[in-house]
């Protein structure tokens, strides 16, 4: 059942939602094992370091780019998240232009109490922003639309980096 929003949506838009919202599963690449580089986010946040949070999220996405074939992605991590009359922002997806690589950008405290955020909810924004790249590089969508199937391929993937992490050793 599409979102309240499909009904003002163009003829052509709305055939991209439906192809997206057809997408209900996204896989782990093939041989890929990053229950470690996980395990390095989540300590990262926990001690609340910038820096070592940025690098673990760019070694999971460089991970999965290349996994999944597509173009590269930089990965901002900021400290406070940005909020208005509607709420906080969690991430930013910005497609790459010209020669510019596409970027995610992800807060690590919440806007108001200024808490770090929860690990298990950054995890999700990372990947949810790396679902929008899949979309248009990987899927070829013209356009990303939240759908009942990009949260299911955003679910499916961030369910399978956490089982990882938890078989990982160590």
């Amino acid at each position: 059942m599409p979102f309240a929003y499909y009904d003002r949506l163009s003829p052509s838009r709305k055939k991209i939602y439906r192809a997206s919202d057809a997408i209900a599963t996204l896989a782990m690449p093939a041989g890929l094992e990053l229950g470690g580089v996980v395990a390095r986010i989540r300590a990262a946040l926990a001690s609340d370091d910038t820096p070592a949070v940025r690098e673990a999220c760019q070694s999971l996405i460089d991970a999965l780019v290349r996994g999944y074939r597509v173009p590269p992605i930089r990965v901002r991590v900021l400290a406070r998240r940005p909020a208005d009359g509607g709420g906080e922002l969690h991430g930013l997806y910005e497609p790459g232009e010209d020669r510019a690589l596409a970027r995610i950008t992800v807060w690590m405290r919440t806007a108001q109490r200024r808490d770090v955020v929860a690990f298990k909810t950054f995890l999700r924004t990372l990947v949810h922003e790396l679902c929008h790249h899949l979309d248009y590089e990987m899927f070829e969508l013209a356009e990303t639309f939240h759908t009942e199937g990009f949260y299911k391929r955003e679910s499916s993937l961030a369910g399978a980096l956490l089982a990882q992490e938890q078989s990982s050793p160590g």
